[in-house]
């Protein structure tokens, strides 16, 4: 152990090799977000054409047993509770409530639809009648 003193040197990162980091993590989310965040909202879409198809279905086996579609004052409702004074209702035709869609929003029911004897549809993620890509409306028909 002469007078010969070691040097040790230590371990870490410096701050010009972390801000390295920093960028090339920000630069590579820069592309990943943008596909990603995309896919969710054509995922939503989908969501939205399932459960309308499920609450059409459901409808149809309503109209089976009853004779006639829900009116507009029963609405989505009649396939969860029965109606008052409606004797064939043979339900509940869904196993849980009537669903939202996925942005939060109730689904439309309309009897007489415009384009058929019954219409559903959501209005898609702004909530608003039109609209186009995720904003566009989602019906039965």
């Amino acid at each position: 152990m002469g007078g010969k003193e070691t040097r040790r040197s230590e371990h870490g990162f410096t701050l010009l090799e972390l801000l390295v980091v920093v960028v090339i993590i920000g630069v590579l989310a820069g592309f990943v977000a943008p596909r990603y965040f995309g896919q969710v909202g054509k995922s939503e879409v989908n969501v939205a054409r399932a459960q309308i198809d499920a609450l059409e279905k459901a409808l149809d086996q309503y109209r089976l047993d009853v004779g006639r579609y829900p009116g507009k004052e029963l609405g989505l409702k009649a396939l969860v509770e029965r109606p008052p004074n409606e004797p064939k209702w043979n339900g509940p035709y869904l196993r849980k409530d009537v669903p939202l869609d996925p942005w939060g929003k109730p689904y439309v029911y309309r009897i007489p639809g415009e384009k058929s004897e019954i219409e559903l549809l959501s209005h898609g993620k702004d909530g608003q009648p039109g609209g186009s890509g995720e904003a566009a409306d989602i019906t039965n028909r």
